[in-house]
């Protein structure tokens, strides 16, 4: 299911039903309200419903999870109050599997492995550090990444979480000396010029909890000549 079904209002809208909707957000984009006072997707989503649905008054809408601002790709929201906290339960317990992509500036260490870390989130750098022992107020971070494909300049790698701490992948991958291309945050040497980053959460995988039929999506990557040589 990786087909757009709607692009009004700059939405990228892959999945939607009665109970949920599916964006495939775009860098630049916040999930939620911040200190910055941009318009969050959230909002803009509130407005496509409202409009396409002719609802009076206010729209319900529930965040689930949240991406970096740089990050691109699948966002869930609850549209009803009802299902909100059964899309909370099913990330609680990890049974909604979650895949990344990345490009990154150097080769991995080993084609596939397991990254366990101890993550220490700087709030007033809002940067976490990755330790290999625990430190005071760290938390315990597991990914497992796999190399799909060495570009002639980069590598894309799928990553696949344990684990959903502060900045987690782009921490993890620059300490094992593969920053992600764009994050000037975590020591790549250059932005993209959409103030982007290389990040894709690619795919989503869940049983719908009110259907309960499996729900399978892909999100594209961003158009641009890197993402694209990913593709045969």
């Amino acid at each position: 299911m990786s087909k757009i079904l709607s692009n009004k209002s700059n939405l990228l809208i892959l999945y939607e039903d009665n109970h949920i909707i599916i964006i495939n957000k775009r860098a630049g984009d916040i999930v939620q309200g911040d200190k910055t006072g941009d318009k969050p997707l959230s909002d803009v989503v509130k407005e496509y419903i409202k409009d396409k649905y002719n609802k009076p008054g206010n729209v319900y809408l529930g965040v689930v999870h949240r991406l970096d601002r740089p990050t691109t790709g699948l966002v869930i929201f609850a549209k009803t109050s009802k299902v909100l906290p059964r899309l909370n339960k099913l990330f609680l317990s990890k049974d909604i599997k979650k895949t990344y992509w990345a490009i990154v500036k150097n080769a991995p260490p080993k084609p596939e492995d397991t990254l366990i870390n101890w993550l220490k989130k700087n709030p007033k750098n809002n940067k976490s550090t990755a330790y290999i022992k625990e430190v005071k107020d760290s938390k315990k971070a597991i990914l497992h990444y796999e190399l799909l494909k060495k570009l002639d300049n980069y590598y894309l790698l799928e990553i696949n979480l344990e684990t959903g701490r502060h900045h987690q992948i782009r921490s993890q991958l620059a300490n094992i000396g593969c920053p992600i291309k764009g994050d000037l945050k975590y020591g790549f040497d250059r932005s993209n010029k959409d103030a982007g980053i290389h990040l894709h959460a690619r795919y989503i995988e869940f049983i719908h909890p009110v259907k309960k039929e499996l729900i399978n999506i892909s999100a594209p990557p961003p158009k641009d000549a890197i993402w694209d040589a990913c593709f045969p």
